[in-house]
């Protein structure tokens, strides 16, 4: 099945449009909490890679120091007052682009590790706002691949992405400002594609489906997944936030794809 062309984007304003995406994870959650058994269900995969994302970044937060002077050898022969100041930014760029893998690869570990049920959820926001239309019918084992393809490519993209980010982190004011914003926006758009994963898969469009259909109203994907991306900076917000922003994923998917976004 080939994704459907000419996909109008909302006449409204850019920003608008941006701020449209940032309401569809709250309209997600709306959607989730009016299931609390649901609610429950959905948190108990992103507590488990919650855990292990969480030991890890505490990890690298641990040992940053040691990384950022092991990056920095020639700063050994600086003043003392330089040569720290070097090495905050070295270690700030290092837990920047940690911040920005981990969240990419939890939503991966957990969109695989809690794929019977996100899929599932994903099919009852559908089901509140008429159904899936041009749906096809995706065995458990091929959705389960699927969604382990598309997570590492994405993850491997991040690197690709978070390598220069992390590079322009050691640009002094412009890497402590400018950067995590530009690292919140592409976390977001890596986000977006990958939570709508289930809801393009279930009309049988893949991942350069997706991309395409999700660009042609980049502000709202860019709202949407910016705001999942700052909800998971959160402590706890992960694990909290992460059936909230499948609902919300869905919810963008349609809407992407010129589909109703709210109930009869």
């Amino acid at each position: 099945m080939t994704a459907p062309r000419n996909v109008a984007a909302p006449v409204t304003g850019a920003v608008g449009r941006f701020f449209a995406g940032v309401g569809l994870l709250l309209r997600g959650l709306g959607l989730y909490v009016r299931s609390p058994g649901l609610m429950l269900l959905g948190v108990v995969p992103a507590l488990i890679s919650g855990a292990l994302f969480v030991t890890a970044f505490a990890t690298l937060a641990y040992f940053v120091e040691d990384l950022a002077a092991w990056v920095t050898p020639f700063a050994d022969d600086w003043p003392t007052s330089t040569r720290s100041l070097t090495r905050v930014i070295a270690a700030l760029a290092f837990l920047g682009l940690g911040g920005l893998l981990a969240v990419v690869s939890f939503t991966a570990v957990t969109l695989v590790l809690g794929d019977p049920f996100y899929e599932k959820l994903s099919e009852r926001v559908e089901e509140r706002l008429g159904g899936t239309p041009g749906a096809v019918e995706v065995p458990f084992w091929a959705s389960l691949r699927r969604s382990v393809a598309d997570s590492l490519r994405l993850v491997g993209r991040t690197v690709l992405f978070g390598i220069p980010l992390f590079a322009a982190g050691f640009i002094p004011v412009l890497g402590q400002t400018v950067v995590p914003v530009v690292g919140a926006l592409v976390g977001g758009w890596l986000l977006a594609v990958e939570l709508t994963g289930a809801p393009f898969s279930r009309r049988g469009l893949r991942l350069a489906d997706r991309r395409s259909i999700l660009r042609a109203d980049r502000p709202a994907t860019l709202g949407f997944g910016a705001a999942v991306f700052v909800c998971f900076l959160i402590p706890l917000g992960a694990v909290l936030v992460m059936p909230a922003a499948v609902a919300g994923a869905t919810l963008l998917a349609r809407r992407s794809l010129g589909q109703t976004v709210t109930e009869d």
